[in-house]
């Protein structure tokens, strides 16, 4: 983990070339809680509230878009262009955090953005569990699921992200194959 003085040596616009590397590097539209979680309370390279900020900015300035129909952002073009022409105002020592962090976590973030679950009491004291998986704009299957009791509930909203794939794959075999 990163020490706090990290990011209180970098002035705004490394902080805001952290986060367009971040979205590089991790190449898939990221929801804001996601980018939060990785610049802020996961590594500490940015305080919490100048990240929104930045974001935000980051929109703004045509440097980040909102996903179409998905409550996430990706980098513009421009955006990759001016991290490509700034890219060694970064301090090195972050871009290998950085790279180290994206290597070791990629895959868990993208299963997390892909893979949705919840679940909520009925009237009737079931559970209603939802299930999704989504691409980049939309969405590639919705299971909704009556189950007895919370514990089931719960259950399946522990596994759906190591199972949703293999489920994924059975439908498919089983509908259109």
């Amino acid at each position: 983990m990163n020490t706090s003085a990290n990011k209180h040596h970098l002035d705004s616009q490394e902080q805001k070339l952290v986060i367009l590397f971040v979205f590089e590097k991790m190449a898939v539209p990221l929801s804001e809680a996601t980018v939060l979680d990785i610049c802020t309370s996961d590594n500490n390279w940015l305080d919490y509230m100048d990240c929104k900020q930045f974001l935000a900015e980051l929109i703004d300035t045509n440097l980040l878009y909102h996903v179409p129909k998905a409550n996430t952002l990706n980098i513009t073009q421009d955006g990759i262009g001016c991290l490509s022409m700034f890219y060694a105002r970064i301090p090195s020592s972050i871009r290998e955090q950085i790279q180290a962090y994206i290597n070791k976590n990629r895959m868990r973030y993208r299963k997390k953005q892909a893979y949705f679950c919840d679940y909520m009491k009925n009237p009737d004291g079931t559970y209603t569990v939802i299930m999704r998986i989504d691409n980049d704009t939309s969405t590639l299957v919705e299971i909704k699921m009556i189950v007895s009791n919370r514990q089931h509930a719960m259950y399946i909203y522990k596994n759906w992200i190591d199972k949703a794939a293999g489920v994924y794959t059975l439908l498919h075999e089983q509908l259109i194959e």
